[in-house]
C-alpha cells in the first residue's frame, strides 16, 4: 500500500498499488488536484485516520531528528498513517523523508530526489553560538532565537 502526500495529487502519481491518504491532504488541494483527489477515493482509495498515539510517537520522532517545527500537522498525520499502515509514503517533502527513514518507513519521492541519509538536526544560537541537539524557543543562555543546523 502506498499512502500519497499532496505532491502526489500534484504531480498527477500514478501506481497500480494500493492507495490511502487522510482527509488533511483533501484539505490542502485545489482546482484540478482536489478532484483527482475525489476520483482516487471514489475508485477505491482508503481514508485513513491515525490514531492519536501513533501520532504523537512521529512527533516525538520528529523532535529527535529536529524536524517537529518543520512538519505540518498534516505532514504528521500522513507519516502517522504509514507508520500504522505498514505502507510506502509517496512524498517529495524532505523533512518527511527524514523522520520516515528515523521510523522505518520506506518512502518513494515523485518530482525531486530523495534524502540520501537520515539527520539529526542541532540548534545553534544566533546571539551567542551555542549549540544545543534540541530545539527550544530561545537560548537558555542569552535569550536569542535558535537556528536549525545541518550536523554534519
Amino acid at each position: 500500500m502506498q499512502v500519497l502526500d499532496s505532491s502526489a495529487f500534484i504531480h498527477e502519481y500514478h501506481t497500480d498499488e494500493p492507495t490511502a491518504s487522510i482527509p488533511m491532504v483533501q484539505e490542502e488541494l485545489e482546482g484540478e488536484h482536489a478532484f483527482r483527489f475525489d476520483a482516487m477515493e471514489g475508485a477505491g482509495m482508503h481514508i485513513h485516520v491515525p490514531d492519536d498515539q501513533t501520532v504523537e510517537q512521529v512527533r516525538r520522532a520528529s523532535g529527535e531528528t529536529g524536524d517537529e517545527e518543520t512538519l505540518s500537522d498534516t505532514d504528521t498525520r500522513l507519516l502517522a498513517a504509514a507508520f500504522e499502515l505498514d505502507a510506502t509514503l509517496v512524498t517529495d517533502d524532505y523533512a518527511m523523508q527524514n523522520v520516515a527513514d528515523k521510523l522505518g518507513v520506506t518512502v518513494e519521492v515523485i518530482a525531486q530526489e530523495g534524502i540520501s541519509e537520515q539527520r539529526d538536526w542541532t540548534f545553534q544560537c544566533a546571539g551567542c553560538g551555542r549549540e544545543f541537539d534540541e530545539n527550544h524557543d530561545r537560548c537558555p543562555i542569552c535569550g536569542s532565537e535558535l537556528a536549525r543546523k545541518n550536523p554534519a
